[in-house]
């Protein structure tokens, strides 16, 4: 499943390269690629995570780890490690990408970065979203569902905000995970932005942790 998730993720990254180049006037830029793969993480998100805790629910092998002298923060944290491991793997083999923008252009460096770094702190807000709603079931399915519903949302939310007005576009816009991503895309890194990402994974790694740990009480 990894394998299958990988190929489709950087075949979707390969294809909003080519769209964004294949312009009378193209940029030497990966901003085409890296803002629509946004959604891509919508589809490789809940497929990595819907199995980490809830097939050990299932199978039982949860309440044998939780035996062992290792605490829960340890065994979410260690999850959400190889998490980021994987997604890094699927990162890696785009910088020839790179490569090949700066071979035949001359790419403004920083937009590069900060757009990878972007990418990256996307990629684990998405993770431990799904770590937590895989703690909160044994079924895979359903962890993998409330999972993309929910990634599918804060995906939209800049949008739904464009069409409400007052307090509740301003929290939607809040809310937005692309609202805060574009602005590493576009070559500026907001504390704020920043800010937004760290609370967002700090607070799901907390909620999985707290999950886990609501087991020796049920």
């Amino acid at each position: 499943m990894a394998y299958i998730v990988s190929a489709a993720f950087l075949a979707l990254a390969g294809h909003f390269l080519v769209s964004g180049i294949s312009t009378p006037v193209p940029e030497a830029s990966l901003r085409e690629m890296l803002t629509p793969l946004a959604f891509a993480i919508i589809l490789w998100a809940p497929v990595a995570t819907m199995r980490l805790l809830a097939e050990e629910q299932q199978l039982g092998t949860l309440e044998l780890l939780m035996t062992t002298p290792i605490r829960e923060w340890e065994i979410v944290l260690g999850k959400f490690a190889a998490l980021l491991g994987m997604f890094l793997g699927i990162v890696v083999p785009t910088f020839v990408y790179v490569g090949l923008i700066a071979w035949y252009g001359s790419p403004d460096p920083g937009p590069l970065i900060t757009g990878y770094l972007g990418l990256m702190l996307y990629g684990a807000a998405a993770a431990s979203l799904g770590l937590f709603t895989s703690s909160l079931t044994s079924n895979q399915i359903v962890a993998g569902a409330v999972s993309a519903v929910a990634l599918l949302f804060l995906t939209l939310a800049d949008q739904a905000a464009a069409v409400v007005a007052g307090t509740p576009s301003v929290i939607l816009r809040s809310l937005s995970l692309p609202d805060h991503y574009n602005e590493f895309v576009a070559g500026v890194i907001e504390l704020s932005d920043v800010a937004y990402f760290l609370t967002f994974i700090t607070f799901f790694l907390l909620m999985a942790t707290l999950s886990l740990e609501s087991r020796r009480w049920r």
